[in-house]
């Protein structure tokens, strides 16, 4: 594709004349012959706030959150995964008792260190039950995040 966006270029390509130097100057911008579409780009399944989720960004933190689960291991000063305990009242597909881990917008696992605003819940078996956050949320309550 870039070697015909190339020869379309040369093809339709103006000569214009700059003191005695003959050069060529495209009728297209180099910039859209140049650039492809992004065929990697993330599709958000779950908004938070601001900050979309892909559905791998929320089976990686599930993953992770349920290996450490599974394991009997905690993570960070909170020690994640930890019960979920719903106070809010959100309907979840499954029925509980329900765990938290952090979902990070830098598309990276939780391992230690600041958890973020974001929350992936799962069961003690391991199913995906949401995505919660702090953010536009009161104190240290959750809302749910937004399917998209």
């Amino acid at each position: 594709m870039h070697a015909f966006k190339t020869l379309l270029a040369l093809a339709l390509a103006v000569p214009t004349l700059t003191n005695p130097l003959l050069r060529v100057r495209s009728l297209f911008p180099a910039s859209s012959l140049l650039s492809t579409p992004n065929l990697h780009q993330r599709q958000c399944v779950e908004t938070c706030g601001s900050t979309c989720y892909s559905q791998s960004d929320i089976d990686a933190a599930v993953q992770q959150g349920y290996g450490y689960y599974e394991n009997g291991q905690t993570v960070g000063s909170d020690k994640y995964p930890h019960q979920y305990k719903d106070y809010e009242g959100f309907s979840f597909p499954d029925s509980g008792p329900y765990y938290e881990f952090p979902i990070l917008s830098s598309e990276q696992v939780y391992t230690a260190g600041s958890p973020g605003a974001d929350r992936v819940i799962f069961t003690g078996g391991g199913t995906y039950e949401g995505v919660i956050t702090h953010t536009g949320a009161s104190g240290n309550d959750f809302l749910q995040c937004t399917a998209d």
